[in-house]
């Protein structure tokens, strides 16, 4: 450390005792009590080296290692009492699938063995424990993602977490705890400043609501530092993830921002790395200039965008040999059930050709008596998974997929075809799929059908605004589009209709032309087509087999239709086709935030006017808008899917609700499980928020 120190600042070094440097200076917790031996060696270890480096050997203190202890062992974030079993309501232990699979009698395929049950514990008077203090506290905490937490902590000591870290979104990963608790240290001024290692996606929505939150604190604080995205590896070779750098310190200010350049394969698995230094007011994102961040969704985007089904059981997609098998093309009614199917790999890779078996709106008695070759096959490959499932719902109703998502049924029902994109993704790719396709969930589906939409959602404006609000993720550092922070902020110019006709012919060439290449020329994909469209950008040589896709895809001709576009949607903004990055997003953060004053001011600029507001006449009256309150307690739609997302969204507008409270608004009320499930459709779509208690808020 004292040689960084030297190397930051010449001279300051010299001003130290020496003698006062030690392991005895440092202080550490760790969960695993094997670690603590080993963390501590570690420090002395180094501090030996560097003694016997820098000072005289005679100088050595006796005993040379003194008696004490650095690092102890426990748990940083939550202390309890004591472990105790959790339980039901009627007071019968929970627990849950250990793991373990067995072979299925008929099917012969792995399928969760029921007996094979991890008895689920509870925390007793958890705590936030205190830290020691510290001048500075740096760390490299673990990393579990928030959907994970409860599979891998256990639904009591999750739980636990969120009632004591309710600042701390429940969908944030692991080490936003921790990052929010070094926080509140700075806060406190209990430390100056901290430094942590975490994954890349704490620039992720519900992550950087964890930074932005201590950014906008009461108690000045500011981040000194920040390395957005940086390789990552372990000796040997890169790891799954790529971390980022983040420094918090007391009182406003700037700070050094270091943005990766180039990075290139390293003697022994290190990457040798190129870079800038900036300087500036870091955003909650990490980023500099005009934040994202402060961009709010807009009404006339609203209901539009949402990523698509999860299936949670892998029975429900099939083989096209396997669907008529089961009677497709034969028995009536079916080809309304079992669909094409497409996932992010399928849309911009090679797709797998697979179709999906989609029950939703039947019963089980329905699927039963209508299809019964279909029941047999999910009885036989989808019940046994779910049986063990922690979810009621899922539990429950077994025939249909884990999450139905009815915000995305609703925005492409009644639609030729709509628009979609991966949401993590090399390459940010706009294009049109036919109705009859169903997406899961890693796709993100657009309910506009028109090419004025897909030339604006395609330009280079939004892609750069994308690149900016939605965040990236995983090793391959790919951005991902995240409709909260990507779509629903986004405005949409206003042109005259001749360029937005335009607009949309010159959107309909270009997804022909990428459909029309791909048909001619099998082994031609979406990213093999922008891979070598990138290069073309840069400059780069093409090597030969880039060359071969630049000839069989016509890549000149993509490049030219992307141009024009792009020169388009800059007009219809009525924005010079130069814009750097940094002024695009500033134009498109300025222009959201005319556009929520006309909102608030009655003037709203819907996308799709016929299906986000069919009974406007004067005023804003959105789809999920509270209308005027009946006296009677309304009827509980059973058979109309949308009906049942806008009753629960309208309930839910006003005031915080979990699923058991929602329920009693009916006259007929639903099962809570149904409510449950439609809440978490709501959130997966952006539509509304889980809150630590159990209720969600919109």
């Amino acid at each position: 450390m004292l040689d960084l120190l030297a190397d930051i600042a010449p001279g300051e070094g010299d001003r130290l005792d020496l003698a006062m440097i030690g392991p005895a200076q440092f202080r550490g917790i760790d969960i695993n009590a094997q670690a603590v031996p080993v963390a501590e060696l570690c420090l002395w270890i180094g501090w030996l080296q560097w003694r016997l480096k820098s000072v005289p050997a005679e100088r050595l203190p006796e005993p040379v290692l003194p008696q004490g202890h650095s690092v102890t062992q426990g748990d940083a974030l939550l202390s309890a009492t004591r472990q105790e079993i959790l339980r039901d309501d009627q007071g019968r232990p929970i627990t849950r699938w250990g793991g373990r699979t067995i072979l299925h009698p008929i099917t012969g395929e792995a399928v969760p063995d029921p007996a094979h049950q991890i008895q689920a514990m509870r925390p007793v008077n958890p705590s936030v424990p205190p830290w020691p203090r510290a001048d500075f506290i740096i760390g490299n905490p673990p990393f579990i993602a928030g959907k994970d937490l409860r599979h891998e902590l256990g639904d009591g000591y999750a739980e636990a977490l969120w009632q004591l870290y309710p600042r701390v979104p429940p969908s944030a990963d692991l080490a936003m705890h921790f990052w929010w608790r070094a926080a509140q240290e700075v806060a406190q001024g209990r430390t100056s400043r901290f430094g942590f290692i975490t994954s890349n996606s704490i620039r992720q929505v519900f992550c950087r609501r964890v930074v932005a939150e201590a950014l906008g604190a009461k108690t000045p604080m500011h981040l000194a530092f920040a390395v957005p995205d940086h390789p990552w590896t372990d000796g040997a070779g890169a790891a799954a993830v790529r971390p980022a750098f983040t420094v918090l310190a007391s009182g406003p200010g700037e700070g050094k921002f270091f943005r990766v350049t180039a990075e290139r394969p390293g003697p022994e698995g290190v990457p040798e790395v190129e870079g800038v230094v900036e300087t500036g007011v870091i955003n909650a994102d990490l980023s500099l200039g005009a934040d994202a961040g402060t961009a709010r969704p807009l009404l006339a985007n609203t209901t539009l965008c949402s990523p698509g089904v999860k299936l949670h059981g892998q029975g429900f997609s099939i083989t096209p040999a396997q669907a008529a098998a089961l009677g497709l093309g034969l028995v009536p009614g079916l080809a309304a059930h079992i669909r094409p199917y497409l996932n992010g790999r399928d849309l911009v890779q090679t797709s797998r050709g697979r179709m999906v078996i989609d029950m939703d709106g039947l019963t089980e008695p329905q699927l039963k008596a209508r299809f019964p070759a279909v029941w047999q096959w999910l009885f036989e490959r989808v019940k046994p998974e779910r049986d063990t499932n922690a979810e009621e719902y899922r539990r429950v109703h077994w025939w249909l997929f884990g999450r139905n998502n009815a915000v995305m049924r609703a925005a492409i029902a009644g639609l030729p075809r709509y628009i979609a994109t991966v949401e993590t993704a090399k390459h940010r790719i706009f294009t049109f799929l036919p109705a009859a396709t169903l997406p899961d969930n890693m796709l993100v589906a657009i309910g506009l059908d028109d090419g004025y939409s897909l030339g604006v959602l395609q330009s280079r404006t939004h892609v750069e605004w994308a690149l900016a609000a939605g965040g990236w993720l995983g090793a391959g550092n790919d951005p991902r589009y995240q409709k909260s922070r990507c779509f629903d902020p986004f405005p949409f110019p206003n042109p005259p209709q001749g360029l937005r006709n335009a607009i949309a012919e010159e959107a309909e060439a270009l997804d022909a032309h990428r459909k029309r290449v791909m048909a001619r020329h099998h082994h031609l994909t979406l990213t093999s087509l922008y891979n070598v469209l990138d290069a073309m950008r840069a400059a780069r040589p093409l090597t030969a087999a880039e060359h071969d896709i630049h000839a069989a895809g016509e890549c000149a001709v993509l490049a030219s239709h992307h141009a024009t576009l792009d020169a388009l949607v800059a007009d219809a903004y009525g924005w010079p086709q130069n814009l750097s990055r940094a002024e695009t997003l500033a134009r498109v953060v300025a222009l959201n935030a005319e556009r929520r004053r006309e909102e608030a001011q009655g003037h709203i600029r819907w996308l799709r006017p016929e299906f986000q507001a069919p009974r406007e006449r004067s005023g804003p009256a959105p789809i999920l808008a509270l209308e005027a309150a009946n006296t009677a307690a309304p009827a509980w739609p059973r058979t109309d899917a949308i009906g049942q997302i806008t009753m629960i969204s309208r309930a839910l507008r006003s005031r915080p609700a979990a699923a058991a409270d929602l329920r009693k608004q009916f006259r007929n009320p639903p099962q809570t499980a149904t409510v449950q499930h439609i809440l978490a459709s709501l959130a997966q779509a952006g539509q509304a928020r889980a809150l630590p208690d159990g209720r969600y808020v919109m």
